[in-house]
This record gives structure tokens, sequence and C-alpha cells, in this order.
């Protein structure tokens, strides 16, 4: 009996043993559940942070490219959502536009506004070419101060007042300095809505004169197109100088992500105005992974004080680049309307004939560039004004 009752609880205890152990087992696999768990969770943020990351250096990289449709369709048809500065370029903008929402823009300050100066001969260039009147229809002037504002009011029928809390850009903006790169990031950001709001533009410096129609001159496949400093054949040579003051860029995703793009690389290369930047990013992978369709514009047709149209037949616009101060750029761009009234003023078959020739540059040179003293003062100190 003793031996059959130990028996008994010996079975009882192995039980009891049993059911201990197995409780210490499933504890042990509830701990290994949980800390797979947890390591489970901790790789997908790491992974999902990482792709966040990659996804804002190169945003669009996996779309389509379908998915790069006109910016309008995303925002210019809905005008309940735009704030009261957007809805007023909105309202200028549309007026303005062509059918295809085509503008052309050129901006202003009271300095390159004043009677007698740049502006008055921008518009008279239009007025004298040959199909250009008609394009004064669509082009939008916008203003960076006051003076300029009510200037533009005077003369022309579209105009926009940009103004920018605590900086006056009515001055003259020497080259490089403070308020010359101010303006030009301003002018970058600007263009940056334009394209945001669905409209595609032809942005052109007031130094330039318009001869001809150059729309008939511009590559359809392309997304941004440039005129050149230098060009060196090839349109698609990355290796073309580019010059900010003429483009003609096509309203879409891609181009409101390059602009975007453009304009806050100015923090990675504080300093540099936008076309030297603009030589910096022009090979960024960015570029390439956006599609974005650069080309640049033949001098043959857009042409400069750096390297003159050579035909005056093919000619549609030239620019006062390469030079420096207001005085020596309003007396070359006289010379150069003059040069063209010359030309016009041929009989058609000397016009298509006789070769013609450029009486400038004259004053527009670096050496006949003279800062005042506070300028060249803080350049030498390496200041921005």
């Amino acid at each position: 009996m003793d031996k059959g009752g130990g028996s008994s609880n010996n079975i009882k205890a192995d039980d009891a043993s049993l059911e201990t152990g197995g409780g210490q087992h499933h504890h042990l696999d509830h701990l290994l559940f949980r800390q797979v768990l947890r390591i489970t969770l901790l790789c997908t943020v790491i992974v999902v942070s990482c792709l966040v990351l990659y996804h804002s250096a190169y945003p669009f990289q996996f779309l389509p490219s379908s998915f790069y449709k006109p910016a309008s369709s995303a925002r210019g048809g809905n005008l309940s959502s735009l704030g009261k500065e957007e809805l007023k370029l909105e309202t200028v903008l549309k007026k303005a536009a062509m059918g295809n929402k085509t503008v052309i823009i050129t901006t202003l300050n009271e300095a390159w506004a004043a009677p007698n100066s740049i502006f008055d001969i921008f518009l008279e260039s239009f007025r004298i070419g040959k199909q250009t009147q008609r394009l004064l229809n669509h082009l939008v002037i916008v203003a960076l101060d006051q003076k300029a504002y009510s200037r533009c009011l005077a003369l022309h029928p579209h105009c926009y007042s940009l103004t920018t809390d605590g900086i006056d850009f009515s001055g003259e903006a020497y080259f490089m300095t403070g308020d010359y790169l101010k303006m030009m990031w301003r002018r970058i950001d600007f263009l940056h809505s334009v394209l945001e709001l669905g409209y595609d533009f032809v942005f052109t410096d007031a130094d330039i004169m318009w001869f001809q129609d150059p729309f008939p001159h511009f590559y359809p496949d392309a997304d941004f197109q440039i005129a050149c400093d230098n060009f060196w054949g090839n349109s698609y040579d990355l290796n073309n100088r580019p010059n900010g003051g003429f483009n003609y860029v096509k309203s879409s995703n891609r181009t409101v992500d390059f602009y975007k793009f453009w304009y806050t690389s100015s923090e990675a290369y504080p300093g540099l105005h936008d076309q030297d930047v603009l030589n910096k990013i022009k090979y960024d992978p960015f570029i390439k992974n956006i599609g974005l369709q650069i080309r640049f514009l033949d001098t043959a047709y857009f042409g400069g004080f750096c390297e003159p149209s050579k035909d005056f037949n093919l000619v549609c616009t030239m620019h006062a680049n390469c030079c420096f101060g207001l005085e020596s750029k309003v007396h070359d761009l006289r010379v150069m309307l003059q040069d063209w009234r010359n030309f016009m003023a041929l009989p058609a078959d000397q016009r298509a004939s006789q070769p013609s020739s450029w009486s400038v540059p004259q004053n527009c040179s670096i050496s006949n560039f003279h800062p005042p003293e506070t300028q060249k003062t803080n350049a030498e100190q390496g200041g921005n004004n």
C-alpha cells in the first residue's frame, strides 16, 4: 500500500512538475514574441524613415512619366483655393495670356522704369520689330516697387506689383551686390508661383530687345529652354553657358519641382546668383530623376553682347548682357535699336542678301563699370548690401 501510495504521489508530483514547466515555457514564448514584435516595429520605423528621406531627396522617382501633367490640372483651375496675392496674380495672368495659357514676363524696378530708361527702349523694340507688336498684348510687367508699378500702369495694360517686406528694390542693383542677389532670387521664387498656377511663360529681362517673333524657334519637346551667353552648337549640351535673362518654360509638375529645387539650391551655394547656381545644378541627378527636358537656345536667334547674332534676318532677340551699369546699357541699347531701324529701312532684296553688322557693344564693357564707392568698399570687404 505504501508502495502504491508512493507511486501515486510520484505521479502527482510529476504532473505538478509538468504543469509548472509548461507555465514557464508559455511565459518564455510570450517574452520572445514581445521581443520579436519590438524588433519588427523598430525595423519598420527605420525603413519608413529611410524611404521618406530618400523620397524628399528624389521626389517622384518611381512615378511614371504620365504623372507629369500640366500643373494647371492641380491648381490653375481652382480659384477658390488661391490666396489673396495668388488671386491677384491669376487675374493679371489670365487677362494677358494667349489661348494656350502662355504669357511673356519681365521685371522692373524704379531705376529701369524711369522715363527714357530701359523700360521705354524695351517697349519700343516690340513696336519696331517684325510681328512683335501684337506680343505686347501678352506681356506682364512685374514691378518690384511702387514707382515702377505706377509707371507701368501709365504705359501698359498688364502690370503686377511684387513687393518684398523690408527690402527696397527701387535703386539700381549693381551686379553681385546684396540687393542684386536678393532681386534675382525673388524673381526665381515668383516664376515658381507662375508655374504653380498653370501658366507657361517666356521670361525676358527688360534689357533684351525683341526684333522678331521668337515662338517659331522654340523647341516643342522641351520643358525648360534658355538663352546662352555662349552657345557651343548643340542645344542638348549641358556645357553651354546659359543666361537666366531669357527662358521659355512650360508649366508641369516637372518644372514646378525644378524651380523649387533651383530656388532652394541658393542655400547650398550662398553668394551666387541664380545663373551661377543653374550652372551648378544642371548636372545634378535630380534633373534626370524628374525627367526634365532642358534645351539651350542658339545665339543665331537669341543673341547678346556676349555672343551677338550675326544674321539680322534670323535674330529674334538681342540681350545687353556682358554689360555693367545702367547708363552703358541705355546708350548701347539705343544704338542697337537704330541698327535695326537701318536694316528694316533697306529694300527687301537687300535685307535678304546684304550682310549687316551691329554697331554695339560700345560703352558696354567691364572696364567701364564703376559702382559707387560704398559698393566698392563693401565688395572689397566681402559684404553684401
